[in-house]
């Protein structure tokens, strides 16, 4: 179980935000320059160097999306350059990709934080820049929404790329391209001149995923234990009836893989978050504001406490709480994590991931009046770790910026560079670029800037 100090301040990190951010801007100053995106989007970094792996093309946003949020830290304009070309150049397709569940992450990690900035005046002010941006996110939403599987209750969900039987809890965290779409006035068009509303889309698929992807300790099966997430929900295609729970990177499909954890953690306080900029009367058609806020408040505070439960003192987990491996580690949870084990990998990019979505739900609970303390608290500790060694890869010869991360154990995709056959010393596309967003996150707290949000201060009430 996690150990947590209530007393710890974002000024208690200001002296590792000044180291990272230098070791950071080398790396994304390498990788934007020499890697070549003919290969395919950078996804892991095999001995120190980013390589593809071609499954979806859902990283490459991560990778400019990076250089976006290095200019927004240290306002060193050279990274926005090299955030704007690389969106000009290579985010196109992603906008118009029918084949994925990932728009939220290549879209609104570009198109979506440029949009951001010029609304909080760090670049300058253009109408038609904005409007490039913002009909980007428009389009974005829209073809995210289209992917849509209906329940047999009513209801549906975003289908994940392996077909409309398949809901992925990664998916929550995608959803802010409709929430963002929606912000911006559009609608998805379909049949007839059907106007399909993006908010009742996406709150529908937060439903679906908070009833069948999260369990809360209510006797759904032998193993539902409060907090537990499934990655992956099955449903039959024909009549949208709920099948199974299954997994395609975890364990099992009754354990936990705790980037989906992650995942699910953050997509649902960051939901949170925009139902504020909302009006009661948007959400009256979809089940009204009071529960709709209960429905994610619960999963949010469930798969946090479980986060928090089920990891190592430090708050860095392995990458699922069911691994076989974790049986040789007797007393892992009683002791920081060890990713130099000869058994079972940790996942630092979960815990880059999970850290804001404690962040997140700690600064909701205490905007309303309840102690998120300690969920604040347990933020910014994990971000502290991740912000030292052995996980902040300080060496310039590395690409990667976060240190032991996993992309498919399953599937054995990731380095390992010693015959027991452990992932190690390497690095992912989503942990370097998430651990990024959760240090601006720690670094806006320091310095009482606007909280870090998908939307930008102009789309407040």
């Amino acid at each position: 179980m996690m150990e947590i100090d209530e007393r710890l301040q974002p000024e208690d990190l200001s002296e590792d935000l000044q180291r990272f951010w230098p070791v950071s801007g080398q790396k994304i100053r390498d990788l934007c320059t020499t890697y070549d995106p003919a290969g395919g989007s950078p996804v892991f970094t095999v001995k120190g160097r980013y390589a593809s792996r071609g499954w979806t093309e859902w990283t490459q946003g991560f990778q400019y999306g990076w250089a976006i949020l290095q200019f927004d830290a240290t306002g060193d304009v050279d990274f926005l350059d090299l955030g704007r070309q690389g969106t000009c150049a290579f985010m196109a397709e992603h906008v118009t990709h029918i084949g994925v569940h990932d728009h939220g992450f290549n879209n609104v990690s570009t198109y979506g934080n440029l949009r951001r900035l010029m609304q909080e005046g760090r670049i300058p002010d253009d109408p038609w820049e904005l409007a490039t941006y913002e009909l980007a996110l428009k389009a974005s939403g829209a073809v995210q929404a289209a992917r849509w599987a209906r329940t047999f209750e009513p209801g549906g969900y975003i289908y994940s790329f392996n077909g409309p039987q398949s809901l992925f809890s990664d998916t929550m965290r995608t959803l802010r391209s409709l929430s963002l779409a929606h912000l911006l006035g559009h609608a998805l068009v379909a049949e007839n001149d059907e106007r399909i509303c993006l908010l009742g889309r996406a709150v529908q698929h937060a439903r679906t995923t908070a009833t069948y992807n999260v369990f809360y300790g209510e006797g759904r099966d032998i193993y539902d234990v409060s907090g537990r997430v499934a990655h992956e929900s099955v449903f039959n295609p024909t009549d949208g009836r709920f099948r199974t729970s299954a997994t395609q990177q975890g364990y099992s499909a009754f354990t936990t893989w705790t980037r989906g954890l992650a995942w699910v953690m953050t997509g649902f306080t960051e939901q949170l978050e925009f139902l504020d900029l909302l009006a009661d009367e948007e959400l009256e058609p979809y089940g009204g504001r009071s529960q709709i806020e209960s429905m994610m408040l619960r999963a949010a505070v469930a798969s946090c406490d479980f986060y928090l439960q089920s990891s190592p003192v430090d708050g860095i987990p392995y990458w699922d709480t069911g691994a076989p491996g974790l049986a040789h580690l007797p007393g892992f949870q009683d002791r920081p994590a060890d990713p130099f084990n000869a058994h079972e990998p940790v996942d630092s990019s979960a815990a880059a991931i999970g850290a804001q979505g404690l962040l997140r739900l700690g600064r909701y609970l205490t905007g309303r009046g309840q102690d998120g303390t300690r969920y604040t608290a347990a933020g910014l500790s994990v971000v502290r770790t991740l912000l030292r060694e052995p996980y902040l890869s300080t060496s310039p010869d590395h690409q990667g910026l976060l240190l032991h991360g996993v992309y498919h154990r399953p599937r054995g995709w990731d380095y390992c560079p010693d015959a027991d056959g452990v992932p190690r010393g390497e690095a992912v596309m989503w942990g370097d670029y998430h651990l990024v967003e959760a240090a601006l996150m720690v670094q806006r707290m320091l310095q009482g800037r606007p909280w870090y949000a998908f939307f930008g201060p102009g789309d407040a009430p």
